[in-house]
């Protein structure tokens, strides 16, 4: 008996045919072959920096919600269980100051650390009121700026600095990392 050959029939061959090519090519492709052999990638994660415009000099207070705003990021990273995430140690920032300019030694330091990937923010201090809290994160190999996420916050209080951060993961890095992978 001859086959069917109506465009009712054709159609789903056609489709499952396109849908087999499709899943192929992305399993053939970095991101597929990554999410198909599991492979976590490396994400060295440097603490954050203060950036004081305000009038008052920084308080030890924002001090240590600078330290806490970097474990906060390192712990939101490293649940996500799609990076290794990477501390990066003290002894290779102590002299750089401001990582913001510092003319890509973040790339630098990642690459020794063997990292695919490097975390960095900072917080603007305007006033008491309104601070920013901002973060970058870069393709170690390319440079290339995968994530750039800011937030204000108002109050300069633990919850406001840890609120300030959870927002911005889960509104703008969490996405962004998504579509980037």
């Amino acid at each position: 008996m001859p086959r069917d050959k109506s465009p009712s029939r054709a159609f789903p061959r056609r489709f499952v045919l396109a849908a087999l090519g499709f899943c192929g090519g992305l399993v053939l492709s970095p991101l597929g072959l990554r999410a198909a052999t599991g492979a976590v990638r490396r994400l060295a994660v440097f603490d954050f920096t203060f950036i004081d415009t305000s009038l008052e000099p920084p308080t030890e207070a924002e001090r240590a919600r600078l330290a806490a705003l970097g474990n906060q990021l390192r712990a939101r990273l490293a649940g996500e269980g799609r990076y290794q995430v990477i501390t990066v140690p003290a002894a290779l920032t102590a002299d750089l100051g401001d990582i913001n300019r510092c003319n890509g030694c973040e790339l630098t330091i990642g690459k020794k650390l063997g990292a695919d990937l490097v975390a960095y923010g900072w917080v603007q201090k305007v006033s008491n009121l309104i601070l920013n809290i901002n973060v970058v994160i870069e393709d170690v190999e390319t440079g290339r700026q995968m994530v750039t996420a800011s937030a204000d916050i108002r109050g300069n209080t633990d919850e406001s600095w840890r609120r300030g951060l959870d927002f911005l993961y889960e509104d703008r890095i969490a996405p962004d990392l998504a579509a980037n992978p």
